[in-house]
């Protein structure tokens, strides 16, 4: 039996990495592992591995890899080391990492050192400020990878890697939101208590490369959003460096009636709310991975997702207060458009199960290198020492 550990650090890359944990878990080829750590283990964001022990899995580690407020390199070093031991007690033979956050640069880092297969989970993407860094970082630390599509492909075939080492499964979190087992509006109303019937939903995160103006730019957003007089569903901000400015501001909308606002949502839950949004609204990737699949419109505010995947529902805009007001009024009228399904059609745990069950993936190996896109990339070719 192989095990296969998942490293999770927030809700949304558990979300990502349930269907192929789900899918692990229940192939008894596989022993499914979680190592819980990063904003699931933080009481200001809801403690969230709640969720992923309310899942089901019964292989859970969990770790405090920060204090609140502690630097990100700081976290970085703290997650390797967590991790580093955790690895050395259960002899794991894959880690499986997702996205562009610090815990998943830890998980490869690790794997790469302790010479452990790792998986990376949608590499080869586009992102805005340092979450580029890393997600590339992560990409040339793994030796699998599974990603969304044929343009993820080609951009990791830029990156140097071999392309007997790239999946194309699509993105995971596809699977739930065409799954029917989301939870009713009905059902999530009444379990978070949210009062309203039409809403915008506010994701929002810190932009690390532009901390100086960070504050400013909350303002203009929540100045907008009061202005606009319409009903909204908040959630925090990440923990990211800058996050206490967007809190401050943030603050000025706890006593008014027209907005709500939790420091997470379970997953499933989150998607139920996002299907039946009149919009997203922030610098979330959800306005622009997951309210397409729904078809529902989005207002990219400012930089973070810049140069990202657009679609017809997504009205990208600036930090001025009246252009982002400009676009609610615009947006808030506009119907839904026609599902997205760039990212993928609801198959990626089968598929990602599927390529676990051939031993030539077991075989691939965790010597890599670097493969250009003018030569022929195969196995690393046998020295010829002279005798």
């Amino acid at each position: 039996m192989k095990k296969i550990v998942f490293v999770t650090g927030t809700r949304a890359d558990f979300g990502k990495l349930k269907p192929l944990m789900l899918a692990v878990d229940q192939d008894p080829a596989f022993e499914c592992l979680i190592f819980a750590t990063g904003m699931h283990v933080l009481s200001r964001y809801g403690a969230t591995v709640e969720e992923v022990q309310k899942a089901g899995f019964r292989n859970i580690h969990t770790y405090m890899n920060q204090i609140y407020g502690e630097p990100m390199e700081m976290v970085l070093a703290n997650t390797i080391s967590g991790l580093s031991r955790y690895l050395h007690e259960y002899q794991p033979d894959l880690i499986v990492v997702h996205g562009d956050r610090v815990e998943a640069l830890a998980g490869a880092i690790t794997g790469a050192l302790r010479n452990v297969l790792v998986a990376h989970i949608e590499g080869g993407e586009l992102s805005g400020t340092i979450d580029e860094l890393i997600r590339h970082s992560v990409s040339k630390m793994s030796h699998l990878h599974f990603v969304a599509n044929q343009e993820a492909e080609e951009r990791l075939r830029q990156l140097g890697e071999s392309p007997e080492r790239i999946y194309v499964i699509g993105s995971p979190d596809i699977d739930i939101m065409l799954s029917e087992q989301l939870p009713t509006f009905k059902e999530v109303t009444a379990r978070y208590g949210i009062r309203f019937r039409k809403y915008g939903i506010v994701m929002y995160h810190p932009v690390t490369t532009e901390l100086n103006q960070q504050r400013e730019r909350a303002r203009a957003l929540v100045d907008a959003l009061i202005n606009s007089k319409m009903n909204y569903i908040v959630i925090y901000p990440n923990n990211d460096v800058g996050c206490e400015e967007i809190f401050a501001e943030y603050q000025r909308l706890e006593k008014k009636s027209h907005f709500q606002i939790f420091p997470s949502l379970r997953f499933e839950y989150f998607l139920s709310l996002l299907k039946h949004a009149g919009f997203i609204i922030g610098n979330s990737s959800a306005g622009i991975r997951e309210a397409p699949v729904y078809g529902v419109p989005t207002v990219n505010v400012g930089t973070r997702q810049q140069n990202r995947f657009h679609y017809e529902s997504i009205l990208d805009v600036g930090y001025n207060q009246q252009a982002i007001l400009r676009a609610i009024n615009q947006v808030r009228y506009l119907p839904k458009s026609k599902p997205c399904h760039y990212f993928g059609n609801g198959h990626s745990g089968p598929e990602f199960l599927a390529a676990l069950q051939t031993p030539e993936l077991w075989q691939i190996g965790t010597q890599k290198q670097f493969c250009d896109l003018v030569a022929t990339c195969g196995k690393i070719q046998p020295l010829h020492f002279v005798p």
